[in-house]
């Protein structure tokens, strides 16, 4: 395919409560995403994701429907975040999707390209990334995953409540990236264009990494009247509203 299109999205939070955005990303993996080569989807595509073995609403449909789209030779990349980072190979194997490690570089449009969901840049947020760290760990994963599928979903209602309410203390500049630590991350991967998500900030930010011209991406959060994606040809790129 000439010059094919690569899409990127992320930060859908898709849950029970917010069923026009569980529709409006159905409808887009069956009509809008099957034109790309190639989907992206940079983290928290779940507000909340508990195990591969949870059947409840919306994942049944959005499984589905994913396996629709990777069926037809669209390749679909998932980059778990800091919501869904529970997500696991049975759900790959389900859904056709490739899950990507945290930080993942790709070609895009002829440049390096470094892809991220964005927590790991918000390093002036200190007690959420110790929670990282440790919720990374095998004996911690392996230990939730062990506990009986109720129990996992009242813990992720509590821990959902709770996030609410702590983010409410924060201040704004400590939960957006730090550019050290963006400027750090690029060189160590070799790249100067980034995107992630993960702050809710969508913009693009020009800046200089070691006196050359660099850029990075912020994606759009999905909410319930409004979705955009980024969407990429060559060396063009666009912004899209659906």
């Amino acid at each position: 395919m000439l010059n094919p299109e690569i899409i990127f999205i992320s930060d859908l939070h898709l849950t029970l409560e917010k069923p026009d955005i569980t529709r409006r990303f159905i409808d887009f993996l069956g009509n809008r995403a099957i034109s790309a080569t190639a989907v992206y989807i940079l983290g928290d595509l779940f507000d909340t994701w508990i195990g591969d073995d949870d059947p409840t609403l919306p994942t049944r449909a959005v499984r589905k429907q994913l396996k629709k789209l990777s069926d037809t030779g669209t390749r679909v990349y998932l980059q778990p975040g800091n919501r869904d980072f529970l997500l696991g190979e049975r759900f790959s194997a389900d859904t056709g999707v490739t899950l990507l490690a945290d930080y993942a570089v790709i070609d895009l449009g002829g440049a390096a390209t470094l892809l991220t969901h964005g927590d790991l840049l918000c390093t002036d947020d200190s007690a959420y990334q110790q929670f990282r760290q440790k919720s990374r760990t095998p004996q911690w994963q392996r230990n939730v995953l062990s506990k009986p599928l109720l129990l996992r979903l009242l813990a992720a209602r509590w821990l959902r409540l709770r996030s609410y309410w702590h983010k409410r203390k924060k201040s704004p500049a400590i939960m957006d990236v730090n550019q050290e630590t963006v400027a750090q991350v690029m060189r160590e991967h070799g790249a100067f264009r980034l995107i992630h998500g993960h702050t809710h900030r969508p913009a693009i930010h020009d800046f200089l990494l070691d006196g050359k011209p660099a850029q990075r991406f912020v994606l759009a959060d999905w909410k319930k009247n409004h979705a955009q994606i980024l969407c990429w040809k060559g060396q063009d790129y666009r912004i899209e509203t659906l």
